[in-house]
């Protein structure tokens, strides 16, 4: 037992050094000592104008241009990446000071946003894959399906003629989906902000473009309606500026100028290069769900003795919670408790206890309905006859009942604990960087879909192996004990 605790720790305090606390509210960037540091969402998923360069810092035209404006003005920021709908939603209920995404004035946000004035004129075009030589205007997309992307210019453009040209929408979450889906055939075509599809042309993502340039919202940095003025001041003061001194041209010329073009990488060095990354990711992972399964078994612990107790108000309070949180679906439940319980209280939630609440509920839900299954296994006989030699109830239930059950619960609890470590991968909607998340980043970067998801797969796959082979060791281990 004693060898079982230490080698636990030592886990967890590997996986602590892995995983980089300090991190996990995402890259910061400080430039001057003086005044309030601000907390910038953005999405790092919308290359060339945010992602993640190959040594693990953000980069991009957003990037750079918020970096050149903080320094103009002497105020301090930092960056945290949650992709482009979570960063809007976490705008709104106030966990961010600002937003820089990409992200076009609209009619519709000024109505909840604040913006600054346009720091890029976009415009969408059509993309379709290489090999495609029978779509070359809208007309030719009728009857079939277009991919696009949530929240961009060219989602609102393509809804604006879907009707007209007879086409179906396609949604995705990122530009690399959108694109997959359009190479493979599934959708025949996407609408995209030209200066983003051009970015992943340079970059050989296999499409090409077909159509003039349509005119689109131009971009800005937004704050929640009425706050930050002072912080938007500043940026359009300092945009000004940039644009004055010829820095301004300088980021965009960086990214989009001739000279953006990089060469292809073999599929083995674009790996090898990506897996410091991914490996970082998997040690959040697995200090996630480490962490989230200690809490949800003290959780289970409460609530299932609750159950299987007499006091009927208890059993009562414990049916409910288990109800609760096993009938809302993982992903419903992690946008309430970051983005909807803030917003309705009106405070900051770190993005790391948001996960850890939402996984160890969750999961807590589970291990209830496992330590209630395993006791109620147990032949009620024992107990009465427990209880008939003149033992009391809680010490009958300790010495005879808990001991058999544990080795009934021990397969259902390695089962929830595989369960638990693959849905750390639902939570990268809201931003939280483990595994999967890492694989989005390297992808937005590289758009080597099949490469990246194929090692992210086999990652997965040798870890929950490996784990389940020591779990039933330790079952067997148990069970002749």
């Amino acid at each position: 037992m004693k060898t079982t605790k230490v080698s636990f720790f030592a886990l967890s305090l590997i996986l602590l050094l892995v995983a980089g606390l300090p991190g996990w509210s995402g890259h910061a960037s400080a430039n001057s000592n003086s005044g309030k540091t601000y907390v910038i969402g953005t999405d790092i998923t919308f290359a060339p104008f945010e992602y993640e360069d190959e040594n693990g810092n953000y980069v991009g035209i957003d990037m750079d241009l918020l970096d050149a404006i903080a320094k103009d003005q002497n105020f301090n920021y930092k960056i945290k990446a949650l992709g482009f709908n979570a960063a809007v939603q976490a705008l709104e209920s106030n966990q961010v000071d600002g937003v820089i995404a990409g992200m076009s004035i609209t009619d519709e946000r000024k109505q909840k946003f604040d913006f600054s004035d346009s720091y890029y004129e976009s415009g969408v075009v059509m993309g379709i894959s290489l090999n495609n030589d029978t779509v070359k205007s809208y007309e030719d997309l009728r009857g079939k399906k277009v991919a696009v992307k949530t929240g961009t210019e060219g989602y609102s453009f393509a809804e604006s003629i879907a009707s007209k040209y007879g086409f179906t929408i396609v949604p995705f979450d990122d530009s690399s989906q959108m694109y997959d889906d359009v190479k493979t055939g599934n959708s025949v075509a996407c609408f995209e902000d030209e200066p983003v599809l051009r970015f992943g042309i340079n970059r050989n993502i296999g499409l090409k473009i077909v159509t003039d340039k349509e005119e689109g919202a131009p971009y800005g940095f937004a704050v929640s309606k009425g706050k930050n003025q002072e912080l938007l001041k500043m940026f359009n003061e300092g945009l000004t500026n940039i644009k004055a001194s010829g820095e301004y041209e300088r980021i965009t010329e960086k990214y989009l100028g001739k000279n953006a073009t990089v060469a292809n990488q073999g599929r083995w060095e674009l790996v090898q290069k990506s897996l410091p990354a991914l490996f970082k990711g998997l040690g959040k992972t697995l200090l996630y769900t480490i962490i989230s399964l200690f809490f949800a078994f003290i959780i289970g612990l409460i609530f299932g003795f609750m159950k299987v107790g007499q006091n009927k108000f208890l059993r009562g309070v414990a049916t409910v919670f288990v109800d609760i949180f096993r009938g809302i679906p993982l992903i419903v439940l992690a946008f309430f408790i970051y983005f909807g319980i803030p917003q309705a209280m009106g405070f900051t939630m770190p993005l790391f206890l948001a996960a850890i609440l939402t996984l160890s509920l969750n999961a807590g839900a589970y291990v209830t309905e496992i330590i209630r299954g395993g006791i109620q296994s147990i032949d009620r006989g024992q107990m009465e006859a427990a209880r008939s030699l003149g033992l009391p109830y809680r010490k009958a239930m300790m010495k005879i009942v808990i001991p058999q059950a544990i080795r009934v619960m021990i397969p259902s609890f390695i089962n929830q604990m595989v369960i638990t470590l693959k849905d750390t991968s639902i939570l990268s909607v809201i931003g939280l960087v483990e595994l999967t998340q890492s694989g989005k980043i390297v992808i937005a970067r590289t758009f080597a879909s099949f490469d990246i998801w194929l090692t992210v797969a086999v990652m997965y796959l040798i870890v929950i192996i490996t784990l389940t082979k020591i779990a039933d060791y330790l079952e067997v281990r148990v069970r002749r004990g």
